[in-house]
């Protein structure tokens, strides 16, 4: 049995503990939360149809990085073109019902912190199951109900790590101390994934949010009515933005 739900994750920075960039000293995980029938009805309509609009088929993959830095398909647009796009992408992630789960570590406090800090991906990677678990059981989904989460492949030895750390969390290595009926499925990079690419455009700003919170950040104003605001519906902090340590 098969959840209502569908969960897509991506990273912002690296886990690296001893190469740490003072410009954005964070790793960031990001998780899309998606009912089913709304990424499949409303938000992959939308994607598509915006990529015809703007470059007359769909196979272009949407990279925060490749649009910020004008790259790849982004490359021929001009400041008119680059502004136009940037709203109608903004629009369309405003109007889409989702909600946001993200994990921000600080890796420079979490090292001095801990003389064995935690992969800075696995520890995010537990907060943020521990929290979509809490926003899942708001929601009433049955326990028997599985839940598919979505992450992009990285590489042999990241993917088994990962999927290790995965599995520790969902038997019971959590706050909860519960099994969570999770699923893990790790996407190709190549997959044209309409999740896939909102956790990516969702993570960086988030990320930036945090090292210049006096920034203009017209991209996380969009994002932060998104965050879990928890089970009683009080605040995002230490529940759709949880910020270690």
């Amino acid at each position: 049995m098969h959840s209502d739900y569908i969960v897509f994750v991506d990273e912002s920075g690296d886990h690296s503990l001893t190469s740490i960039d003072p410009a954005y000293p964070v790793f960031v995980l990001s998780f899309c939360i998606f009912e089913r029938s709304c990424y499949i009805d409303n938000l992959t309509p939308a994607v598509r149809r915006l990529k015809f609009e703007t470059f007359g088929h769909d196979m272009v993959v949407l990279h925060e990085a490749d649009i910020v830095r004008n790259k790849g398909a982004f490359a021929p647009f001009g400041p008119a073109e680059r502004t136009a796009f940037m709203t109608k992408l903004g629009a369309l992630i405003e109007a889409c019902d989702f909600t946001l789960i993200a994990v921000v570590i600080d890796k420079a406090k979490h090292k001095a912190k801990y003389s064995q800090p935690t992969h800075p991906y696995h520890l995010s990677l537990q907060f943020g199951l521990e929290r979509l678990h809490s926003f899942l059981k708001s929601k009433n989904v049955p326990n028997d109900a599985v839940t598919h989460i979505v992450c992009e492949a990285r590489g042999k030895k990241e993917d088994d790590d990962l999927e290790l750390a995965f599995r520790r969390v969902c038997d019971g290595d959590n706050r909860a101390g519960k099994n969570f009926p999770f699923n893990i499925v790790i996407a190709d990079k190549k997959t044209n994934s309409e999740g896939l690419q909102l956790a990516d455009l969702t993570a960086r700003p988030i990320g930036l949010s945090v090292v210049r919170p006096g920034q203009q950040n017209q991209a996380f104003d969009v994002l932060k009515t998104k965050l879990f605001t928890g089970r009683g519906g009080f605040t995002i902090h230490g529940n759709g933005l949880k910020i270690f340590p």
